[in-house]
């Protein structure tokens, strides 16, 4: 969405124009057909009402794979899935008011997502998503595993770390806000090292991903469910008895970390 002209460059020669361009420097899309679907105004710090036009696109690739550039973090969810997620009412009744009007687009699955290929000087390179995962151990030699919610996008109703996708900054600055915002831990970057890094494929010919987990030696906090509408619960497990079903790599990563290895590679033929 973008408001009024004050969004808008000398050389866009319409707002969805603006759109298209903001699209391609924030997120390195291209979506050539835009369509104005609702006209919405919101209020500014000094109390003047400002138009904003919404616009409506297709597309179907993966989030992770896009080269983000202004800390956003982008991610897929069904509509019926937005009400348990932190967003303003107004953008909540947006959607739902694009779905009412739409609903093909809710029943047409989203074909796998292929590997984003960005061009270079050189010609093209795939780009690898980097997520960052927190491995934990008490006392007890126990492993932190939180089971994600069924209507998840990615593992649902299955164990895996506390994770994340890196936005626009460092894997353990990305690590200590995932931690916090997700289960209520306090975690200093210094206390932090690498435990195991998993470069996976997953599905065969899909997005290639770096999964970074690194162990924490000290943390505060209580693990607590911050954010029910991806994760439902946290527990400690004993790696000799993990849970069913857990995220392949989460259960690689606790071996490899186990048998004093810090790299495994998984899905490449």
């Amino acid at each position: 969405m973008v408001p009024d002209r004050r969004g808008r460059e000398p050389g866009d020669r319409s707002l969805a124009e603006t759109v298209r361009r903001e699209l391609r420097e924030e997120a390195g899309l291209d979506i050539p057909d835009l369509v104005p679907f609702a006209m919405e105004k919101a209020r500014s710090s000094d109390g003047t009402a400002v138009p904003i036009q919404i616009f409506a696109g297709q597309w179907n690739g993966d989030p992770a794979s896009l080269p983000l550039s202004e800390g956003v973090m982008l991610h897929w969810f069904r509509p019926d899935v937005m009400p348990r997620l932190r967003m303003t009412p107004s953008t909540l009744d947006l959607i739902r008011r694009h779905a009412d009007t739409h609903p093909i687009a809710q029943r047409t699955p989203r074909p796998r997502p292929r590997p984003a290929r960005v061009l270079t000087a050189g010609g093209s390179a795939v780009r690898n998503g980097i997520g960052v995962h927190l491995y934990l151990e008490n006392a007890d030699g126990e492993v932190l595993l939180g089971l994600r919610h069924p209507d998840s996008a990615y593992a649902g109703s299955t164990w895996h770390f506390l994770a994340g996708h890196c936005e626009q900054e460092s894997a353990l600055s990305c690590l200590v806000r995932e931690a916090e915002e997700e289960a209520g831990l306090l975690i200093e970057p210094g206390d932090v090292q690498l435990a195991h890094v998993v470069h996976l494929v997953d599905p065969p010919g899909g997005t290639p991903l770096m999964q970074m987990i690194f162990r924490a030696r000290q943390w505060s906090g209580t693990p607590q469910v911050r954010e029910p509408d991806k994760c439902t619960g946290w527990d400690w497990w004993h790696p000799d008895e993990l849970p069913a079903p857990i995220v392949p790599y989460t259960r690689a990563a606790i071996e490899g970390i186990r048998a004093g290895c810090l790299y495994t590679e998984m899905g490449w033929s």
